[in-house]
């Protein structure tokens, strides 16, 4: 069984989908319940198991009630994708608003302690799970000049990430994390930018020449997800095209 948060996003649908076809029941969590309700539509029409569930990635009481959702409808909790996530805006530090720069932190940071806190809490107490938190390789790889609060809050995860994962592997927790580059979703966009302008820019920016598809994010979390990683704690994969190579 698994949980997705974030999952009317263009990662959290792929994941979820990609998780439903490995077989998982999916619990697929987020603020939008209208696109949580056509992510499930999607994998009950290729015959999997999902329901939606509208959740507060901020609010800690809202998380515990997702996973407690999660264990009652299903069973059980196994596995765990962290997508929830906002970008703010672009602006340099000194001009940044301090009310985004809280809704920033407070979403893809507290949110992530939140969700990993509950999950863990369930997990250790019943056979361990696998948990992928998504990060960027805005974090700690690539530089975008304006991103303060994203960039901040998701080197933050990746580093979040790595002390989860020493703390409770002994719990039999394995807590890995996902970097993306530039993905083909509006967040990959600048104002008034369309598709075909972006991908132009991408084309120089990264080596690949292209932006990544939400499903190959999703392949990597859904590896990270399975026992065909095993023996892989603690690390933030990088999928990026080469961009910071």
């Amino acid at each position: 069984m698994a949980i997705v948060t974030g999952g009317g996003g263009v990662v959290g649908r792929a994941a979820a989908l990609a998780y439903a076809r490995a077989g998982a029941s999916v619990l697929v969590a987020g603020r939008d319940t209208g696109r949580l309700g056509e992510v499930v539509k999607e994998i009950e029409a290729e015959g999997g198991r999902a329901a939606g569930f509208a959740v507060d990635v901020t609010d800690s009481a809202s998380v515990a009630a997702m996973v407690e959702a999660a264990v009652t409808r299903y069973g059980g909790l196994d596995v765990a994708l962290n997508a929830a996530g906002v970008f703010g805006m672009l602006a340099p530090v000194a001009d940044y608003d301090e009310d985004t720069w809280d809704t920033v932190l407070a979403v893809n940071l507290k949110g992530v302690f939140l969700s990993m806190k509950h999950e863990i809490a369930y997990m250790r107490e019943h056979g361990g799970g696998t948990i992928v938190n998504v990060a960027s390789n805005l974090g700690a790889h690539w530089r975008l000049s304006g991103a303060a609060a994203y960039a901040a809050s998701k080197a933050a995860v990746s580093h979040l990430t790595r002390t989860a994962a020493r703390d409770h592997i002994a719990d039999g927790v394995r807590v890995n994390a996902v970097s993306p580059g530039p993905i083909d979703s509006p967040m990959s966009m600048r104002p008034g930018e369309t598709p075909a302008e972006r991908d132009d820019r991408m084309r120089d920016a990264l080596p690949i020449g292209r932006v990544a598809t939400p499903e190959e994010i999703a392949a990597a979390a859904l590896w990270l997800s399975s026992p065909a990683s095993s023996f892989v704690v603690g690390q933030d994969h990088v999928i990026d095209g080469g961009a910071t190579a």
